[in-house]
């Protein structure tokens, strides 16, 4: 990396504070569980946890917005929450963070999606993920439904400099809201991160799948074949009609595609021993996302997405990344590549 090119990230960096970006999406509360191992249990062949605490965190679309929040951005929350302890609980971690939550719907016949994660370990040893429980609720759009949702987001169109779809499959993100909003979007970035239905987003400006999400759309295994790779971005491409295409690989790093450009291949930042991939997706496209509102090109935004990435996988939990770290990471890769 030149001294040119650092100075490029930083100020794409400085350009974040105060950013607009809606995200709309599936709020989801990540709970964490935490217990130490006591013993065999005499009922079944299972481990007994003595619990120690239990913390609810941003999930989901809501982890994007807090990934959003940690850069000093100022996100715009589309989402709905049950009137229930969960829905409760992020709500005011929302409304913490200052963000306007006009847009956030309120039901009680809808239950907020909790995922829970069990997590173990002993005082002298590292603490690992042992059971996931997911609580999903899914949302069921009406004619109705969607035609408010849309009244009530077309006339704020042109305040967001960026907008993230980030559709986790339960509901709540309508394929034909989303069209319209491309039908308006002018020159404003819209990013989308699905995990079922990518192909039902076409026309929008970047998204942002991980391999295995990848293999599935396109019916075969990718694995260590790079022809597969390139085979497959350049499909999804042409059937998305989007401008970029980034595939996360995990400790493989990411590989970005653009029309009528070769594929650029990105190394995962730090190490490989990764600690926890909870919620990377989400820090990849905030970051990916907020960096294109900022003036970034596609490959300037894949590599600070791809330094936010490398970070976060270090840390345990759904967790963020600040611009302070953001800008140490381009910093220490500067002293690292003019070392080497």
């Amino acid at each position: 990396m030149s001294a040119a090119d650092a100075q490029r990230y930083a100020e794409i960096i400085d350009g974040f504070p105060g950013c607009p970006i809606a995200v709309y999406g599936d709020l989801v509360a990540d709970e964490f569980v935490f217990g130490e191992f006591s013993r065999i249990s005499r009922e079944a062949p299972v481990l007994i946890l003595k619990h120690r605490e239990s913390r609810i965190l941003p999930g989901g679309a809501a982890n994007a917005i807090n990934n959003l929040t940690a850069l000093e951005a100022h996100p715009i929350p589309i989402g709905i929450l049950g009137r229930d302890d969960a829905g409760e609980e992020l709500r005011r971690q929302l409304r913490n963070g200052n963000l306007p939550m006009s847009l956030v719907e309120r039901s009680r016949d809808y239950s907020t999606p909790v995922k829970t994660r069990f997590v173990a370990g002993s005082a002298h040893s590292t603490r690992h993920q042992v059971l996931r429980l997911d609580r999903e609720s899914r949302f069921q759009h009406t004619g109705e439904t969607r035609q408010a949702l849309w009244s009530r987001l077309a006339p704020l169109l042109t305040r967001w400099r960026g907008l993230i779809i980030s559709d986790y499959g339960l509901g709540y993100v309508s394929p034909e809201v989303v069209a319209r909003l491309t039908g308006m979007r002018k020159e404003l970035p819209i990013t989308v991160d699905s995990r079922y239905q990518l192909l039902q987003f076409p026309g929008l400006t970047a998204s942002t799948p991980n391999e295995p999400e990848v293999e599935a759309l396109v019916g075969y295994e990718i694995g260590n074949d790079e022809a597969r790779l390139e085979k497959a971005g350049r499909r999804l491409l042409r059937q998305l009609k989007s401008e970029a295409v980034l595939i996360t690989r995990g400790r493989d790093g990411m590989v970005l595609f653009t029309p009528r450009k070769p594929s650029l291949s990105i190394p995962i930042f730090g190490s490989d021993e990764v600690a926890d991939v909870t919620g990377a997706g989400d820090t990849v496209i905030a970051v990916f996302t907020l960096a294109l509102a900022a003036g970034a090109s596609f490959e300037e935004a894949a590599r600070l997405s791809n330094y936010a990435g490398g970070l976060v996988v270090m840390k345990h939990g759904t967790a963020t990344v600040s611009r302070r770290e953001l800008k140490d990471a381009v910093a220490r890769d500067r002293a690292r590549s003019s070392h080497g």
